[in-house]
C-alpha cells in the first residue's frame, strides 16, 4: 500500500491559482488510478479529478464543476501527482485529499492527510 502526502494548499483570492502536490512513496504507482477529492464542512467528500497513471500518459477525468479550470498531471520521475487549479472560486474552498487505487476498477484504499485550500472573495 502506498503512502500519500499532499502539499501546496493555502489562501488565495478569487481568480487566483494554486498547485497541489501529492507525493507517493512505498511503491511504484504505474498502473494506479490516482484521484483528487475535496471536503468542506458543509459537504461530503466529493470527487474532483483522477488520472490513470501510465508511462505514455493515461486518461484523465474531472468533475463538471472544475472542468476547464483544474488540470491533473503526473511526474513519474518525482513520484508525484499534481492538481493545477486556476480561476479559483469561493466554492472551491475545501480540504483536498489525494487517493490511490491499484487499478481503474479498484477502490481508493490509500489516502493522504489533506491540504486546506481557502479562496477569499
Amino acid at each position: 500500500q502506498v503512502q500519500l502526502v499532499e502539499s501546496g494548499g493555502g489562501l488565495v483570492q478569487v481568480g487566483g491559482s494554486l498547485r497541489l502536490s501529492c507525493t507517493v512513496s512505498g511503491s511504484n504507482f504505474i498502473g494506479y488510478n490516482m484521484g483528487w477529492f475535496r471536503q468542506s464542512p458543509r459537504t461530503e467528500r466529493t470527487f474532483v479529478a483522477s488520472t490513470h497513471v501510465l508511462v505514455g500518459g493515461g486518461g484523465t477525468y474531472y468533475a463538471e464543476s472544475v472542468k476547464g479550470r483544474f488540470t491533473v498531471s503526473v511526474d513519474l520521475s518525482k513520484n508525484t501527482m499534481y492538481l493545477q487549479m486556476n480561476n479559483l472560486k469561493p466554492e472551491d474552498t475545501a480540504v483536498y485529499f489525494c487517493a490511490a487505487a491499484t487499478g481503474l476498477a479498484a477502490p481508493y484504499k490509500s489516502w493522504g492527510q489533506g491540504t486546506q485550500v481557502t479562496v477569499s472573495s
